[in-house]
């Protein structure tokens, strides 16, 4: 059965109403992302505020590592605390998959700042120690997610939006000149499989999905790699993407990650045009012809959702978004029956 679900952040600055929202109208509710909350609630604050990790501050407007935590760390981490804490009353007695996203290690790297190098993408201890951090803090996350829900199945999402960047070195040094060298797939798998690990690693039985909404850079996705569970591989279980962003290779990489039993979050419903959102009958049509070029069986292991984050939607658009994406869904079941 098709089902759907969002990818990240809400609109607003109000948890509990956010986090009501996703569990009265979506089929895989989530943990929402807020980020007009402050630099705190944003992707890479958030990212370095899990309740534990490697110190980090707030400075002329640059994440970076640091020697103790900073101000605005701290509001991170409180943020974290507080929204479990209020999620403890809106998800009171429910049973079934929940999903909770956090920042991927190389969008981290990418993004924040080390003392002498620039920023962490350019120091392979530095990178290795930050990914390492935040695999420990990811599965100190889901143990209280398990202890405070024993009924949920969960299932963790990880942002990358800044990996294609990454693997291509286009992200550029502080000063915008130069970019910094690409990093291999192998190291890029490598520091991704220290997440995916982490959950056996503590006896927990979690679902993981790679996310990103930006397009490879330089040929294919290389889906095999980040699903696969051997030595090499990342060991995902699902991949999210943004169809808009998917090329003809990309699609035939999707057919070979289906085969080998990964689940496809599919990012059908844009976020960005003038029309938000897109009517029933648009979305159930992206999604069939997407199916059909991928051309393998996948209704069992797939879930809609859309493109990106809401957070610059009205709430209004939102709420009608999730019902456009419960609609198709049940109409891509029937089509496929």
């Amino acid at each position: 059965m098709v089902s759907f679900s969002g990818v990240g952040s809400l609109p607003g600055t109000d948890f509990a109403a956010a986090a009501r929202l996703t569990f009265d109208k979506v089929a895989l509710p989530y943990l929402p992302e807020l980020p007009a909350r402050g630099p705190w609630a944003q992707i890479i604050g958030r990212g370095l505020g899990l309740p534990s990790g490697l110190p980090a501050e707030l400075a002329a407007g640059e994440w970076r590592l640091a020697d103790t935590p900073g101000v605005d760390q701290r509001r991170a981490r409180a943020t974290w605390r507080d929204d479990l804490d209020r999620l403890d009353e809106v998800a009171d007695g429910y049973t079934g998959r929940f999903k909770v996203a956090v920042t991927g290690p190389w969008t981290l790297a990418a993004a924040t700042g080390v003392a002498h190098v620039g920023r962490v993408l350019a120091d392979v201890g530095a990178r290795r120690d930050l990914a390492q951090s935040i695999a420990e803090a990811v599965g100190e996350l889901l143990v209280d997610l398990a202890r405070r829900f024993p009924g949920v199945e969960l299932v963790l999402q990880v942002d990358e939006p800044s990996l294609p960047a990454v693997a291509a070195g286009a992200v550029p040094t502080p000063g915008g000149f130069f970019r910094h060298r690409a990093v291999d797939l192998p190291e890029l798998c490598r520091a991704l499989g220290w997440i995916t690990a982490e959950p056996a690693r503590r006896g927990l039985a979690v679902a993981t999905v790679l996310h990103s909404c930006a397009p490879w850079r330089d040929g294919a996705w290389p889906l095999r790699s980040l699903v696969g569970t051997d030595s090499t591989g990342a060991g995902f279980g699902a991949i999210s993407l943004d169809l808009d962003q998917l090329t003809n290779p990309d699609f035939d990489a999707l057919a070979g990650a289906v085969d080998d039993g990964a689940a496809l979050y599919l990012g059908c419903l844009p976020t960005v045009g003038e029309v938000r959102p897109l009517p029933v009958d648009a979305v159930r049509r992206r999604v069939l012809t997407a199916l059909d070029r991928i051309g393998a069986p996948v209704t069992d292991r797939l879930v809609i959702t859309p493109a990106c984050g809401l957070a610059g939607w009205m709430p209004g658009e939102v709420s009608r978004a999730f019902d456009v994406l419960a609609k198709a869904a049940d109409q891509v079941d029937d089509a496929l029956a």
